[in-house]
C-alpha cells in the first residue's frame, strides 16, 4: 500500500510551525505533494522535511508559490519547467538541499512559457513505485472584467487580468496534462497529477455554492475546464469516487469567521489518477488539524492506494 497525500502548507515555515513536523511524522505518508512551499532554499527550516527526500521547485517569486514532492527513496526522475530542481535526502539536521539539473527535458506546451519560473508545477517519478507524481499550484485568478464590482472586492478591479492569466494557464496546461499523461503510460506507468487547483469542481465541492456562483473558482468556465480533464479513460477524480454522494470533503477554508467551525468550506485540493490508479484507492481523508492546530487554510488530503 501507499499512502499519499498532498498539502497547500501557504508557508513551510509558517506550517513548521505550526507542526507540520508532527503530522509528518505521524500521519506515515510514503508520498507527499506540496504547493505553497514560499521559501528559497536557504530560509527552508533544517528539519522542515523529516526523513522523507525532496525535490523542490522555489520558483523565482520571493515568497511566493513553490511546488515540491517528498518520497521515501531518492526520486528515479525529477522535471520541471525551469529545467532545475533542488533535491536533498534525509541527513543528520536535514535534507541539504542542491540544485542540479532537472532528469529530463520537458517541452513546454504553447501558452506556458509566462509560468516557467514561477514555481508552480514539478513531477517525479518513484524509484520504488511504476508511477509518476505531478505535484500543481494553479492560479487562483480572479474575475473577468464585466462581473468586478468594487464595492464587493477586497483587491482592486484590474480589467480581468488574473481571469485572463488564469484561463490561459488552464488552456496550456490542459495540453501539457495530455502529453505528460500519455508519457508516463508510454513507459509503463500510473499518473497522479495532485495539488491545489483553485477550482471547485461541483456544487458538491463547496458549501455556499449559490453565492459563489459568480465568483473566481466556481465560475461555469473553470469548472468546464475541470470537468474536461476527467473522463473514465483519462484521469479520475479520487476523492469523488470514494465519497460520491458527500459533500466535501472540503480542504479549504477562510481563516476569517466561523467558515471553519462550520465545515463551510472548498475542496480545491485534488488527487486525480490514471483510472487504473484510481481503481486501486482505498481511502481518503482530509486532516482537518493536527493535534488540535489548522497547518494552513488549506488542510492536506490523504488517499491510500493499494498498488498490487
Amino acid at each position: 500500500m501507499l499512502r499519499i497525500a498532498t498539502a497547500n502548507i501557504n508557508g513551510i515555515r509558517a506550517a513548521h510551525r505550526r507542526g507540520f513536523g508532527h503530522w509528518l511524522a505521524e500521519r506515515g505518508c510514503d508520498v507527499i505533494a506540496l504547493q505553497e512551499v514560499r521559501a528559497q532554499a536557504e530560509k527552508i527550516p533544517a528539519d522542515a522535511f523529516g526523513d522523507h527526500h525532496v525535490a523542490l521547485d522555489t520558483g523565482t517569486l520571493p515568497g511566493r508559490n513553490g511546488v515540491a514532492v517528498l518520497t521515501r527513496e531518492p526520486p528515479a526522475a525529477v522535471r520541471t519547467w525551469s529545467g532545475t530542481a533542488l533535491v536533498g535526502g534525509p541527513a543528520s539536521g536535514g535534507p541539504a538541499l542542491a540544485e542540479v539539473p532537472a532528469s529530463d527535458h520537458v517541452p513546454l506546451t504553447r501558452g506556458l512559457g509566462p509560468f516557467v519560473d514561477q514555481g508552480r508545477y514539478l513531477e517525479v517519478d518513484l524509484a520504488d513505485a511504476p508511477l509518476t507524481i505531478a505535484s500543481l499550484y494553479l492560479p487562483k485568478g480572479g474575475l473577468p472584467a464585466h462581473l468586478q464590482r468594487p464595492e464587493r472586492m477586497r483587491e482592486a478591479p484590474d480589467g480581468g487580468a488574473r481571469y485572463a492569466r488564469k484561463m490561459g494557464f488552464m488552456a496550456a496546461f490542459a495540453r501539457h496534462l495530455t502529453r505528460t499523461r500519455r508519457a508516463a503510460a508510454a513507459q509503463g506507468r500510473q499518473f497522479l497529477l495532485m495539488g491545489d487547483l483553485n477550482i471547485a469542481h461541483t456544487r458538491q465541492d463547496l458549501a455556499a455554492w449559490r453565492r459563489n456562483q459568480n465568483n473566481d473558482g466556481f465560475l461555469p468556465e473553470e469548472r468546464e475546464w475541470l470537468g474536461a480533464q476527467l473522463s473514465p479513460r483519462t484521469l479520475v477524480d479520487v476523492v469523488r469516487r470514494l465519497h460520491p454522494q458527500e459533500d466535501g470533503p472540503y480542504s479549504w477554508w477562510s481563516w476569517l469567521g466561523q467558515s471553519f467551525a462550520k465545515d463551510a468550506g472548498w475542496r480545491i485540493d485534488y488527487h486525480l489518477a490514471t483510472p487504473r490508479l484510481a481503481r486501486s484507492a482505498l481511502r481518503a481523508e482530509v486532516d482537518r488539524e493536527v493535534r488540535g492546530v489548522r497547518l494552513s487554510d488549506h488542510a492536506p488530503v490523504v488517499v491510500d492506494y493499494d498498488l498490487r
